[in-house]
């Protein structure tokens, strides 16, 4: 899988740690930065991440800001993503099987690097599982869409 990852001056040294742990599982990376830990504005990365997760540059994307919060609030807006917040591995399995979410946000302050390993394996090897779920990602996809027309 192509990952897209991303943060903001606060998520700096995680998803530095996360980006080799990713690629030691095997799949590609893409830094969209930052790449020091200068004051950044979290929604210019979410943005460029999302809208390319969106246009398929990516398969899924990971953000990382101070908690999280941001990060989620941010990429959301862009139409076709679903951005979960996940501090726990039940959460990031469960996005993944229930609600088929392509970008992953995390906060550095909130969690360690262990425990984000740990989820980030579990989101990346958990697939969506359709049937039921899938009808309540469509009435997402179909609410985006007419949202877009007006």
């Amino acid at each position: 899988m192509r990952i897209l990852i991303g943060c903001d001056h606060a998520g700096f040294h995680l998803k530095e740690d996360l980006k080799a742990y990713i690629q030691s599982l095997g799949h590609e990376v893409e830094d969209y930065g930052v790449h020091e830990e200068k004051a950044y504005d979290y929604p210019d990365v979410a943005f460029r991440v999302a809208e390319d997760v969106a246009r398929g540059k990516g398969d899924r994307g990971i953000l990382i800001c101070g908690t999280g919060v941001g990060m989620s609030i941010a990429a959301n807006k862009v139409r076709g993503i679903r951005a979960a917040l996940c501090h726990d591995v039940f959460s990031a399995r469960a996005s993944r099987e229930h609600n088929d979410a392509n970008i992953l946000t995390m906060g550095e302050r909130v969690i360690g690097k262990g425990l984000a390993r740990e989820i980030v394996r579990v989101w990346l090897q958990s697939e969506f599982q359709g049937d039921r779920h899938a009808r309540r990602v469509a009435k997402i996809r179909a609410y985006e869409e007419r949202k877009a027309e007006t």
